[in-house]
Parts: C-alpha cells; structure tokens; sequence
C-alpha cells in the first residue's frame, strides 16, 4: 500500500499524475533499464526477506526523471511492505518526523524525495532513527531538561536525490546502499514506450516510438510525456493510431527538436554563444540571463546537455563545444577554433 503524506497534494493530483501513476512498473520483472541496479537490489531483498528483516537503507541519485520513485516503489512491492510517502522539504521540524517514524511498522519503508532538503535540525534526528532504530526526545527545559529514548520499528529509508553531493556524509554513510540511476539507452525508452503504449491503448509503430525516443532526453518520464502529447495530436487529427510523420509534426510543433532540446535549453546555449563566444560564463550569470534558478540550470539542464556533448564544465564556468555550434547552425569566433 502507498500511503502518502502530504493529504493536499493527493486530492489534487491532477489527471496526468494519475495516468503517470498507471504507467509505472509495480515489480522488477516490469521495469526496463538499469540492469546492474535491479540486479543488486534483487540479491539485498532476497537476502533480508530471507532472514525476515528490514533491508538496509538505500540512496537513489541521479538526474530528474529516470525513475528513482518508481524504484522505491518497486522495491517496496518486492518486500510486500507498505510505503510511506514524503519529502525533505516537506518536514520543517524535528517534530514533523518524529510523528512520520513513530508511526510506522515493522517492516515499512519511508520514501523521503529531495532528501538533500532535509533540514540540518531534521536530519541530526534522523541519524539514530537510522543507525539504531532509536529516537532521542528531550523533555523539559533548561538545566532540568533530559533525554529519552523511544524504540522505533524497524523500518527501510529510501532516500531520492539529484544532488548527491548536497547531503552532508553523516547522512550519507548512514545508507547501506548507494546507487546512481544512469540515462537510457534509445533501445531502452523504445521498449518503454511500447509498453506504455500498450498500456494506454495507443497504436504506435516502432519507427514512431524511435523518433519519440530520439527526442526524449533518454528519460522515462520526457518519454511518457512526449507520448501523451502525440497521442492529443493523432487524436485531434482524428488518426488511425501514430506512424513517424505524424510524431514528427507532433514534436515540431511542441519545438522538440531532434536532440530533444527545447526552447529552454537552447536559450541557455544561444546565450552562451552570443553573449559571450561560447563562454567560459559563471552558471550564476546564465541563471540571471535565462531567468531561471542555479538550481534548476543544474539539476534540469546541464546534465543532458553535458551527457550529449553540447556543453562543458570548466574551472572559469560552462561553456558550449563545436557541437553545439554545429546543432544551433552557429558561426564559431575565431579564438574558440580549439573547442573540441
């Protein structure tokens, strides 16, 4: 059972969150990529359940989209235990989590997205609840104050995160595994939008599912969406199922264009071109010009943009290589002739 914490945000999941909901895999069996991950997993859960325990605390990083609630999800299932639902941003006190770990059971797992966000006060509490299964409360004030501690269930923290070097060690030792979920390969989110095809009814055709593949960032999530969208325009257009011209036309007219780049990212190389030769610019600077946060440059697009080549981390700041000249149709200046 997934129980989420947060009653407001489920009363208004909206109807693409649903129907995301349904396009998950519920087992290992169903979840496509991520090979190596799955295989670990698989040997840690079969062990604990083997020896009838909780399995250790798992990290999950990488960048957005590739399916780390999903795993938690997956892994939840696999152990038959009941998952919990929340988020570092989402416990403002130490109070807020005291409540979430004292009302778990044996066996649960806490699922806690954007862990990096957990505040520092939040986060020292954390550390016994994980080491030892053990909360530490003080009663009173003062120099008559003291410190109790109450016996916690066992229970699993699966802790996401899109910057793992955001969380501080002692949080991160406290997991006994760490795994980062990696892009996937085109044939991968193929395979994953054929099944999600399959699964909402729509006729898709493997030349369609390439060229919706091709444009999708090599995640999941894009992949689902981008598919959701095309399906809108075949169904406008009153089409017999979807072939790679109509998602073709589909994708152009949402200006996806053939690395998958939107307008936001290719603002944000444009920006590097033009306004400063191709760089090196400070993500600061790009953040004010593009007027989005460091934040969202970092976690959203820097990472595929650097995993396809388009765009270099320096000493001085990121700059665009001859890729990304060669993609944009830009002229290169004459001193940046040794991008590679």
């Amino acid at each position: 059972m997934i129980e989420r914490l947060n009653a407001h945000e489920a009363a208004a999941e909206p109807e693409d969150e649903q129907i995301e909901e349904t396009l998950r895999p519920r087992l290992f069996d169903e979840m496509i990529g991520q090979a190596s991950i799955k295989e670990n997993l698989h040997y840690a859960l079969t062990a604990a359940k083997g020896r009838s325990e909780s399995v250790d605390h798992i990290l999950l990083y990488g960048p957005p989209g590739l399916g780390k609630t999903t795993l938690a999800n997956v892994i939840a299932r696999e152990m038959g235990a009941n998952i919990r639902v929340t988020s570092g941003p989402a416990i403002e006190r130490a109070g807020d989590l005291a409540s979430l770990l004292t009302n778990l059971s044996d066996g649960d797992v806490l699922f806690i997205d954007e862990i990096h966000r957990l505040p520092r006060t939040v986060e020292e509490v954390l550390y016994p609840a994980m080491e030892d299964f053990g909360l530490d409360v003080m009663l009173g004030k003062g120099p008559s104050a003291k410190s109790i501690r109450l016996d916690l269930p066992t229970f699993t923290i699966i802790g996401a995160t899109t910057r793992a070097g955001a969380l501080s060690a002692p949080l991160r030792d406290r997991f006994g595994m760490i795994h980062r979920l990696d892009y996937y390969t085109p044939e991968e989110v193929m395979q994953i939008l054929a099944r999600s095809a399959r699964i909402l009814g729509i006729k898709l055709d493997d030349d369609a599912a390439r060229e919706v593949a091709s444009r999708s960032r090599l995640t999941p999530r894009i992949a689902n969406r981008l598919l959701k969208r095309v399906r809108d325009y075949s169904q406008v257009h009153k089409l017999d199922g979807i072939t790679a011209p109509v998602a073709r036309k589909a994708l152009d007219m949402l200006e996806i264009d053939e690395l998958g780049l939107d307008n936001a990212d290719r603002r944000l190389l444009v920006a590097i071109i033009d306004n400063y030769a191709g760089g090196p610019v400070g993500v600061e600077t790009l953040a004010a010009i593009c007027s989005e946060e460091r934040s969202t440059i970092e976690d959203v697009y820097e990472p595929y943009l650097l995993q396809i080549g388009l765009l270099e981390r320096t000493n001085r700041g990121r700059r665009a290589t001859a890729k990304a000249y060669t993609h944009l149709g830009a002229d290169r200046p004459a001193d940046q002739t040794q991008l590679l």
